[in-house]
């Protein structure tokens, strides 16, 4: 099973203010569509609130302390659930799938991290304000795989060098 950290993220690790994301870039956007879509997708509610809809053609699962206040996908185009935690986030979306996910904001990529099997980021070129960090990338741990520039940004793709993540 693959659990893939998305994000994009500055030059300092800075992915948002707690609000949004700092940079709104058209390829990564369709590449993030592209490459989520027939998976399901864990994020937390803020994250899912600063998103502003339920994504199409990928289910989404939302964490939340309150998962009776999210409203879910009545439409066919979008599934969606919402959990009360991480654990029962992973347990659902391994239910669906053996590719999974996970798109912030900060708080569950650090639950997420000691699971995570790869990371596909987009590393912008350049800094943004903002309080909310990627976990920090240790090449112990992590190896670059793949690299594509492009002008002002790369996507990257790390995978974990043990291989051995947490199970469950």
């Amino acid at each position: 099973m693959r659990i893939i950290a998305i994000a994009i993220v500055d030059q300092n690790g800075v992915i948002g203010d707690g609000e949004r994301q700092p940079f709104e870039i058209a390829e990564d956007w369709a590449r993030f569509k592209r490459v989520t879509s027939g998976h399901p997708l864990i994020m937390g509610r803020r994250t899912h609130e600063a998103i502003g809809r339920w994504l199409p053609g990928r289910t989404t699962i939302v964490v939340t302390s309150r998962p009776e206040a999210v409203d879910l996908p009545t439409g066919a185009q979008a599934t969606g659930h919402a959990v009360d935690s991480w654990p029962a986030a992973l347990d659902l979306a391994r239910s669906l799938d053996d590719e999974v996910y996970v798109a912030g904001g900060g708080s569950i990529y650090d639950q997420a991290w000691p699971h995570l099997t790869d990371l596909d980021l987009t590393e912008v070129h350049a800094s943004a304000p903002g309080s909310v960090h990627f976990p920090v990338i240790d090449p112990e741990l992590w190896a670059e795989v793949a690299r594509e520039p492009r002008q002002g940004f790369d996507f990257v793709h790390y995978t974990r060098r043990d291989r051995t993540p947490v199970d469950g």
